[in-house]
């Protein structure tokens, strides 16, 4: 055979040139995969429980999520973690090679199934589910540079404005403030509900009963008498939103007491949700963001992506604000 071909050069060069053709034009079809997929997916369950201590959380929240969750497919461990503020996060780990997105749609259907049990306030506040990794991409924050605004405007601010864009980003899991949101305060009094006979549940009752939104229905809807043309929509107030409107919640209504207010037995106030922590850099009071990357994403594309749209939010930031970016994990990666 090697005789053939040594005896037949031509011959020998064009059938080299049509396999070097064939190999040329099949190059431009073949599925090129640069970078193996190397890290397992993962999963992240996230549960709020105002209130609670960490021994709580994980007998009334993690217990019974972890009961459904065992035996998906594909799942290789989970672990959780309670905290003193509230929140308990759950996180999978799946074989190396699950479509994500496939077993975000199992935990959500665990998850369906366990929420029955779980504590009232905690099917309010709802459960948060990402398919993200725990890596940490990078730190970014919102600088008041002149002083004027403080950290909770700055966080309102970032979750107002920034978080909803960074997370559409490619790469991007999950982006996080580190600081607390706005919330109503509402500061008791002990010794004046101890006067009037006010317990706690009392005034938290009151709140979640004033403060919701529910449908008044409609005037006019069918069955009606002959002749009946018109129907009307009935807009009843929903949920409260200033501090005088707090302030008028009706605790009492009759009594010796006579109508008590929630004003009478409070302080309220527009404030932090919670003042557990603060940050600051150099000293210096700013809102902190938190960018995970997603499961299998490119680091150093995920991380131009987030400069970028930083880049360009900042052209529409207030005067005297600016972006920082304190920590940038794709250094060493550089």
């Amino acid at each position: 055979m090697a005789r053939f071909f040594i005896t037949r050069p031509i011959f020998s060069g064009v059938i080299s040139i049509v396999i070097m053709i064939a190999g040329l034009v099949a190059s431009l079809s073949l599925p090129v995969a640069q970078y193996p997929e190397i890290s397992p997916p993962t999963v992240i369950v996230t549960a709020t429980y105002p209130g609670a201590n960490a021994e709580t959380l994980s007998r009334t929240v993690a217990a019974p999520i972890e009961e459904q969750l065992s035996g998906i497919e594909g799942l290789l461990y989970f672990n959780s973690t309670s905290t003193s503020n509230g929140t308990v996060s759950i996180t999978l780990t799946f074989e190396v090679g699950t479509d994500p997105d496939t077993a975000l749609i199992a935990v959500n259907n665990r998850i369906s199934v366990a929420e029955s049990r779980l504590p009232e306030d905690v099917r309010r506040n709802g459960l948060v589910v990402r398919k993200r990794s725990n890596n940490l991409l990078m730190i970014a924050a919102l600088k008041s540079t002149d002083g004027r605004r403080d950290t909770l405007f700055l966080t309102n601010y970032v979750a107002v404005n920034v978080l909803d864009e960074l997370r559409r980003l490619r790469g991007v899991g999950d982006a996080i403030a580190f600081d607390a949101p706005y919330a109503m305060r509402v500061w008791l009094k002990p010794d004046v509900m101890a006067r009037l006979g006010i317990a706690t549940s009392d005034v938290a009752a009151a709140i979640r009963v004033q403060n919701a939104q529910n449908a008044a229905g409609r005037i006019g809807q069918e069955p009606v008498l002959n002749g009946q043309q018109l129907t009307y929509t009935v807009s009843a107030k929903g949920r409260l939103l200033t501090i005088p409107e707090f302030e008028n919640i009706l605790l009492r209504a009759d009594g010796p007491g006579g109508v008590v207010r929630l004003k009478d037995v409070a302080r309220i106030e527009l404030g932090a949700e919670n003042y557990d922590r603060t940050t600051k850099v150099n000293g210096t009071p700013v809102s902190g963001m938190g960018i995970y990357l997603q499961s299998g994403a490119n680091a150093l594309e995920a991380a131009n992506l987030v400069r970028a749209k930083l880049d360009e939010l900042s052209g529409r930031l207030p005067e005297g604000l600016e972006f920082i970016i304190p920590n940038d994990t794709t250094r060493f990666i550089r």
